[in-house]
């Protein structure tokens, strides 16, 4: 374990993630085809320290502010959604665990710069047994975006006593993430998939496996957390959903820069000009511009005023109910502007040799996600309309 970043870090996660772009447009292509980040790029990620972006200081992370976070993932996200994806899974995934992890555990599993974390979405088909001194895990996950590059996986599960009841923690039942190392997995190559090809999102599987008490942290329990700060007061499913976002508004901007130069020389067999004259297009430009960049902003503004009542303890449902309506609406957004130009690009968007499919294809995947889904947005109008609500995925 390297407990120092290889390079030092001098400059902001985004200028880093910006500096990343033409390495990661040369290796897009070959990724989408591999099904998993090229060594080349996972080197590049490591030596700039971008999967400790948001890990405790105290641990050797940088612990950077939210709205710096989204401005990185929207950077990678410019020239490689995959390489985005991962990043932000990763990034979310290993400190919010080790938020709540003993200080060794959480040393040992992230405290080097080559370090990160994958896991599944949970499921209720898991099995996580209390044993003396930890927990007996046994159970199948998907969707393990990144895993191929990390040295550990998690899981998450109910946790049950030993004659099948629940286990009952802080008055509740108790709920679980649990890490270990990928090695002591079984890996199903299964993903094959329309968009977001490079995250290589595998499923693993786990059978009895033994997971100490330091290394199943109960992440969104506050009464275990072990570090404090604004990060872990927000916690994992809104940042999750907040670098999700900023990754479609990476993608976003880039489908439509590309429209825009492509309809300053492109001229269609059915008009008389080229696109750039055509009235149509010209209003079609500046409704997508003001589209994109008003999600940008939405974002920007929900996350800025999330984190700064988290740090002030001030945190409240209102704050949490924002942030969700930001990033479901922004996700919902990009995704448009991104078929917006695809459609506007007509055959030369369907060609492997352009810039367009490839990126199509991650948009649309990107917005199938849970946080992009419309029952976010009718939770947040029961709120705001006073409604009998049931609140969930804050």
């Amino acid at each position: 374990m390297d407990s120092l970043v290889q390079t030092p870090v001098t400059t902001s996660a985004e200028d880093r993630a910006r500096a990343l772009q033409p390495l990661l447009d040369a290796h897009g292509a070959e990724m989408d085809r591999r099904r998993e980040l090229t060594p080349q790029v996972v080197e590049a990620l490591f030596e700039r320290d971008m999967l400790r972006l948001l890990l405790p200081r105290g641990l050797g992370g940088q612990e950077i502010h939210l709205l710096d976070y989204c401005k990185a993932c929207e950077q990678l996200a410019w020239a490689d959604a995959s390489v985005a994806w991962f990043v932000n899974q990763s990034n979310v995934s290993s400190a919010t665990s080790a938020a709540a992890m003993s200080r060794e555990a959480a040393m040992t599993a992230f405290g080097g710069a080559r370090e990160g974390l994958a896991w599944g979405s949970r499921h209720n088909m898991s099995k996580a047994i209390r044993v003396e001194g930890g927990y007996r895990l046994t159970g199948t996950w998907s969707f393990a975006s990144g895993g191929r590059h990390t040295n550990y996986l998690g899981a998450h599960s109910a946790v049950q006593n030993p004659d099948g009841t629940p286990h009952m923690r802080h008055g509740r039942p108790d709920d679980r993430s649990f890490v270990f190392k990928r090695s002591d997995a079984k890996i199903t190559d299964d993903w094959y998939v329309l968009g977001l090809r490079g995250t290589g999102s595998d499923t693993y599987t786990v059978t009895d496996l033994f997971i100490p008490d330091g290394w199943a942290p109960a992440r969104e329990a506050l009464e275990e957390r072990q570090v404090t700060g604004p990060l872990y007061t927000i916690m994992s499913t809104l940042l999750y959903a907040t670098g999700f976002c900023a990754v479609t508004l990476g993608v976003g901007r880039r489908m439509l820069e590309t429209y825009i130069e492509l309809a300053r020389g492109k001229q269609s067999r059915a008009a008389t000009s080229i696109m750039a004259k055509n009235d149509a297009i010209q209003r079609e430009i500046a409704n997508l511009e003001a589209k994109l960049s008003a999600a940008r902003a939405f974002l920007h503004e929900a996350v800025v005023a999330t984190y700064d009542a988290a740090a002030s303890g001030t945190l409240n449902l209102d704050h949490r109910m924002r942030l969700r309506l930001a990033t479901t609406w922004g996700m919902n957004a990009a995704s448009d502007v991104s078929i917006a130009s695809y459609r506007a690009a007509g055959t030369t968007a369907i060609l492997d040799a352009n810039p367009f499919e490839r990126r199509f294809r991650d948009a649309m995947s990107a917005s199938q996600h849970l946080q992009a889904l419309p029952p976010h947005l009718e939770m947040v109008g029961r709120h705001l309309l006073g409604t009998e609500n049931k609140v969930q995925h804050l």
